[in-house]
């Protein structure tokens, strides 16, 4: 791992904002709207001083100062890449944040990965940073990674093989796919595969099981964003995603910035230490609930976060967030999973929640029901409901609320 990484996090957070206020106009900008200087962060905390920047703004940021809407913090002659991910959005490379290898490395030996490892990695090369980033790491760990890249089932797995594949990054849907169909072809005894290393989409409890238990892959379910790379990692088959020790990672309150506390449900945002694109206080859109430290532990290594969706789709139901993915992680511990909706009213002076969920069940199941609720949304359920159905691309939540 790189020595910079050895260095305090605050310390680094210092030398990070001073770079960014200095080479990027619009974290300048940013900052000096804010009545915030450089001098003014000194510490991890610091960081609620300065307003949130949501990746959605940041698309239309580089659509009226393209193409990097004022966050290239070194003259363009020093990038090595210039990627294109989803939204869209130009990502410049200088190759300066080795953060981003260094976790990838991380995660992997994390996930099981070592020298020697012959790695399918199907994660694109093209345009978006994966797979390029995986590649790195990889190489530099000792293993010999085959650039698989997207689709072509046939050839990947005549690949995986030929060539004694005993590893596999990309996303589960992509892997199962291709192990279903080698088993349908009579060629699951030939393949050597072993280790998983997963990400790019949620992981089904199913599919990690069916992985684990009828394959005998080892995994590792990772959560990135192709502007950020490798922020957190689960291996034990929970829902909490142990965070890694880079970038710097908070879980807010997206109307206020503020950090939420232990077991509450907040935005993602996070702070890189890139000199070329500095994205401090970046929103990824993200939802997460932010899981209780173990007692006595801070570090953000000791952390962990439940993803539960995007910002999009949250309400706010006296004070909490809460996501539809919550809802239906809620029901289907009662075995209800043809579907669920809550419902946030204000009839008077306080928020009126309730639930509608599909199937047939009683007082008590519906007792049950809203004490799981409870527990998981940390908000008390004011009724539940028993419907047939509900209407065809009803919200996860639907707010009824009228503030005027």
């Amino acid at each position: 791992m790189n020595d910079q990484l050895t260095a305090p996090l605050d310390e680094r957070l210092r030398a990070a904002v001073r770079a960014a206020y200095t080479g990027a106009p619009l974290m300048r900008r940013r900052l000096d709207e804010a009545g915030v200087a450089p001098g003014d962060i000194q510490t991890v905390a610091d960081l609620a001083r300065i307003p949130v920047l949501e990746k959605d703004d940041l698309v239309a940021l580089q659509q009226a100062d393209p193409p990097f809407g004022g966050l290239l913090g070194v003259p363009r002659e020093a990038l090595r890449h210039v990627f294109l991910s989803p939204g869209p959005l130009y990502e410049p490379d200088a190759g300066d944040d080795t953060a981003l290898t260094d976790m990838a490395q991380l995660a992997m030996v994390q996930s099981g990965f070592a020298a020697g490892d012959v790695v399918l990695n199907t994660l694109s090369y093209h345009l978006v940073p994966a797979g390029l980033l995986l590649d790195h790491a990889l190489t530099a760990m000792g293993c010999t990674v085959v650039p698989g890249g997207v689709g072509n089932s046939d050839l990947q797995l005549k690949l995986m093989a030929d060539l004694g594949v005993t590893a596999y990054t990309g996303t589960p849907s992509f892997l199962l796919a291709l192990l279903h169909r080698a088993a349908d072809e009579g060629s699951l005894g030939r393949l050597s595969l072993r280790k998983a290393f997963l990400t790019a989409e949620p992981l089904a409890a199913s599919a990690r099981q069916e992985l684990v238990e009828t394959h005998g892959i080892s995994v590792g379910n990772a959560y990135a964003t192709a502007e950020l790379g490798f922020l957190a990692l689960n291996t034990d088959g929970g829902l909490a995603m142990r965070l890694l020790p880079e970038p710097i990672i908070q879980v807010v309150d997206p109307d206020t910035g503020a950090t939420v506390g232990a077991g509450e449900v907040g935005e993602v945002v996070v702070t890189n230490f890139s000199r070329a694109y500095p994205l401090i206080r970046l929103g990824t859109g993200d939802m997460a609930v932010n899981v209780d430290p173990a007692p006595g532990k801070s570090a953000q290594a000791e952390r962990s976060l439940i993803l539960v969706g995007r910002r999009g789709e949250a309400v706010k139901v006296r004070g909490m967030f809460v996501h539809p993915n919550q809802l239906r992680h809620a029901a289907a511990q009662l075995g209800l999973t043809a579907g669920i909706q809550g419902v946030v009213a204000r009839p008077g002076d306080r928020d009126e929640f309730r639930v509608r969920v599909v199937g047939a069940g009683d007082a008590a199941l519906g007792a049950r029901l809203a004490e799981v609720v409870r527990q998981i949304c940390r908000v008390r359920v004011d009724d539940v409901a028993f419907v047939d159905a509900l209407e065809k691309g009803a919200p996860g939540m639907l707010d009824e609320r009228s503030w005027t």
